[in-house]
């Protein structure tokens, strides 16, 4: 069963993740997004994008790759196996454009257990990578849910 022990703690920025043109494209395909602004870059520099955009979801991608260390953290208990994703929630700040060099920086907002089933909710914080001078500008929130039956569930 999930260790509650995790709840509160922050795991550091990933390494870059580089968004690629083609990446965009291929998820914008495999999700159904056909607006041009996704496919098209002079339709997305028509829009006033400096490159082709990705459609709210991609989020999800780079999120994932953070809460990967969670998931895969032996002492945090979690078998991927009897996860269930419940929810998933998104707050743009800006749009995702290729050639966004993104970090992501993972929190274990809450680590509940209730008869049997723990529920997990995490919060990822996607930023730009930093600049010469450090700063890092906000991109996305991406909140999840995971429902983690236990052995008899």
């Amino acid at each position: 069963m999930a260790n509650p022990d995790f709840a509160g703690r922050e795991y550091p920025a990933t390494a870059p993740y580089s968004v690629g043109r083609e990446k965009l494209r291929e998820f914008a395909s495999a999700v159904g997004a056909a607006h041009p602004a996704h496919h098209d870059l002079v339709a997305a520099r028509g829009l006033g994008y400096p490159d082709l955009v990705a459609p709210p979801t991609f989020a999800v991608v780079v999120a994932q790759r953070a809460e990967a260390h969670y998931v895969q953290d032996p002492d945090a208990g979690i078998d991927f196996s009897r996860v269930v994703h419940a929810d998933e929630k998104f707050t743009h700040h800006r749009p995702i454009v290729a050639g966004d060099e993104l970090v992501t920086v993972l929190h274990v907002d809450s680590v509940t257990e209730r008869a049997g089933i723990a529920m997990v909710t995490t919060r990822c914080e996607i930023f730009t990578a930093a600049a010469g001078d450090g700063a890092r500008e906000p991109v996305a929130t991406v909140s999840s849910s995971l429902v983690i039956r236990g052995e008899d569930s």
